[in-house]
């Protein structure tokens, strides 16, 4: 890899679906583009039509003693941040036609991007594949009465095909996917939002609790950040970016938002909200819907893993990893998803507990990762970026060191976890978890000031 010109991915892809897409990293060739910005909106509502988006509203209510406004509120808030930065990255995609992860390589550098591509291998290729894994799990034992490792079985099996497949079926499965969830969702939401208590007060959440779910709920919307031009890079070069760009972004925010909402109306009707979370809402429902329901929350899960196992090898392969095949791509999403299940496994048990604790903890980099990589799309204004995507020798020691900075002053300073509690809400427990919005300025304010070192 040298300064001449980008790599050009291999092999004849182009919109067949039951293909499996080669290459890995490369740039797509202008003669492979196809979609609509269009098509963003159901590559983005249908993975976030699953309990896990839910769950965060029964978060807010159940575990952070909001009220129902509060929690709606903070649904807003979160989403929207998460989903504007969203719509700021995937606009970049078509331009560029390469993935998330390769473009930070502008940032960071070529070898300093090895940092952010770590984390968000460990984050979507395992993190979030496990967590949706779960949860289609035990939506499928409720369902089925089978064992949960034989329902985690099932649903990383599809999960793992489509990520193998790539691009296109990823893309078609999410569109066909998406009236099924909608239809199922809105009805459980119709019977929900009949039986809940709008005027419930929730049990002193307070401001920190209200921080609390404001950082859950980006975090959520912002762990799709990373995967933003994944999904563009496709598109043709001249496809607005105006229209791309509120596409991502509103596939995120609708879908987040309304079922945000909903999972904190169950919230107030009552049920064991944290200790069988998939039970306890299906429970507000009657048999028929229930079941619906708990089919949908499979095939959710299903939807988004798509996603993490497709994006996770991605990064993975941003890392360095090499072979020497043209299904280099499939093979490292095979093994995301292996590696994710065996993750899953663990997680079969107190999934409530521990899912509220990888919500949180996936901010504490995204949030500073977002700082260097906007804060540099500010400064460069996408100018003479295609040189530097492939260029072993491209150096920029500003965005590793602006990012690590953020991540360990913001933790030491304001996280509020079980195991770790920072300096200053150990003092002034009111703060909440404010790690997310401070790591994400001091990477933004640190990479300004050092961005001269850069060569």
């Amino acid at each position: 890899m040298t300064t001449t010109g980008p790599a050009v991915r291999e092999g004849e892809y182009g919109d067949r679906v039951a293909a499996v897409e080669p290459g890995g990293l490369e740039f797509i060739p202008l003669t492979e583009r196809h979609g609509r910005p269009l098509d963003l909106l159901w590559t983005w509502m249908s993975p976030n039509l699953e309990f896990a988006t839910v769950f965060l509203g029964v978060l807010a209510v159940a575990a952070f003693g909001l009220s129902f406004w509060q929690a709606a509120l903070a649904a807003v808030v979160g989403t929207g941040l998460g989903a504007l930065a969203h719509g700021v990255l995937s606009a970049r995609g078509p331009s560029a036609g390469v993935p998330q992860m390769v473009l930070g390589r502008v940032p960071f550098g070529f070898w300093g991007n090895l940092l952010p591509s770590a984390f968000n291998t460990v984050a979507a290729g395992i993190g979030w594949f496990a967590v949706n894994s779960v949860s289609g799990a035990l939506a499928l034992n409720t369902l089925t009465g089978l064992p949960g490792w034989a329902c985690l079985v099932i649903v990383v099996a599809v999960m793992v095909a489509l990520g193998f497949f790539g691009h296109n079926l990823v893309q078609a499965f999410e569109r066909y996917a998406f009236p099924v969830l909608a239809l199922i969702f809105l009805i459980a939401a119709a019977v929900i939002l009949g039986k809940a208590d709008p005027g419930y007060a929730g049990t002193g959440g307070g401001t920190g609790g209200f921080l609390l779910a404001v950082g859950a709920t980006f975090g959520y919307a912002a762990g799709w950040n990373p995967y933003a031009a994944d999904y563009t890079r496709y598109l043709p070069p001249g496809s607005s970016r105006r229209a791309v760009g509120l596409s991502a972004g509103l596939g995120v925010f609708v879908s987040c938002v309304v079922l945000e909402v909903v999972g904190a109306a169950s919230a107030t009707i009552g049920g064991d909200a944290l200790g069988q979370p998939t039970t306890a809402f299906t429970g507000h429902l009657p048999g028929l819907v229930a079941n619906l329901t708990l089919l949908a929350i499979a095939l959710g899960a299903i939807s988004a893993n798509a996603l993490n196992v497709y994006s996770g090898a991605m990064s993975l392969l941003a890392l360095g990893v090499r072979l020497p095949l043209t299904l280099r791509r499939a093979i490292v999403a095979l093994a995301c998803g292996v590696a994710g299940f065996l993750v899953a496994l663990s997680g079969l048990e107190d999934a409530g507990h521990k899912y509220e604790a990888f919500l949180l903890i996936i901010a504490y980099w995204i949030g500073p990762w977002l700082g260097v990589v906007l804060a540099d799309r500010y400064l460069r204004r996408d100018r003479d970026i295609e040189r530097l995507l492939f260029d072993t020798r491209h150096v920029n020691w500003a965005g590793p060191i602006a990012m690590v900075a953020g991540v360990v002053l913001s933790v030491w300073l304001f996280s509020n976890q079980e195991r770790y509690v920072g300096l200053v809400p150990a003092r002034v427990p009111e703060v909440g978890d404010i790690a997310f919005e401070v790591g994400f300025v001091i990477s933004a304010v640190v990479y300004a000031v050092l961005r001269p070192l850069r060569r």
